[in-house]
This record gives C-alpha cells, structure tokens and sequence, in this order.
C-alpha cells in the first residue's frame, strides 16, 4: 500500500500565502501523476492542481496565477505554494497520487486532508 500524508495548512489572512506538501510511502516504483483537490463545506471536492512526471501541470481556473505545483520525485512529494489567498480557497486540501508499485501494480492513494482556513 501506498500512504499519503499532507502537511502545511493553517489559518491565514486574505492576502497571505501557504504552502502545503505530500509525502508518499511505500513500494513505490514510480508515481506518474500527483495532484492537489479541495473540498468545501456543501460542496464537492474538486481538482486545484496536478504535475505529471514529465513536468505537465494543470490548475483550476480559479487558482492560476496564485498557485504554483511541484514535485521532488526523490523524495516522493508534492507542493502547492499558494499565494494571494482568498477567503473563498477556504476547504480542506487532499493530495492524491497514482502510479506503479514494484511488480507493476497500478495504485492510486489519497491523503487524508489538511485544513486550509482563509480569513481576517
């Protein structure tokens, strides 16, 4: 089994900037794509941002520009550095990554969130 554990969330001030990270552990051969998604109260999870292995990245509409990812594949981790926050960013962030495990077995993994608090 693959195990994803997020870190860096916090309250902030509108404005301020955050950035989060995912560890990923286990008998990992290779994770081809890692992401970030956000839930908010009543609403549903939705993507923020993802990272290819080979450096492709994708954002919401609604974070580019202000959100940045990236990977260290060394050390199994992802990043979001999230500046100019807002108090609508507001959610609990999940890191999710899917790729091979040794053998070639496909896994597909979820964090278990951290909450990200916008407000003055």
């Amino acid at each position: 089994q693959v195990q994803l554990v997020e870190s860096g969330g916090g309250l902030v001030q509108p404005g301020g900037s955050l950035r989060l990270s995912c560890v990923a552990s286990g008998s990992i051969f290779s994770i081809r794509v890692m992401g970030w998604y956000r839930q908010a109260p009543g609403k549903q999870r939705e993507l923020v941002a993802l990272i290819t292995s080979g450096g492709n990245t994708n954002y919401a509409d609604s974070v580019k520009g202000r959100f940045t990812i990236s990977r260290d594949d060394a050390k199994n981790t992802v990043y979001l550095q999230m500046n100019s926050l807002k108090p609508e960013d507001t959610a609990v962030y999940y890191c999710n990554m899917h790729g091979l495990v040794g053998g070639g077995t496909y896994f597909g993994s979820w964090g278990q969130g951290t909450q990200v608090t916008v407000s003055s």
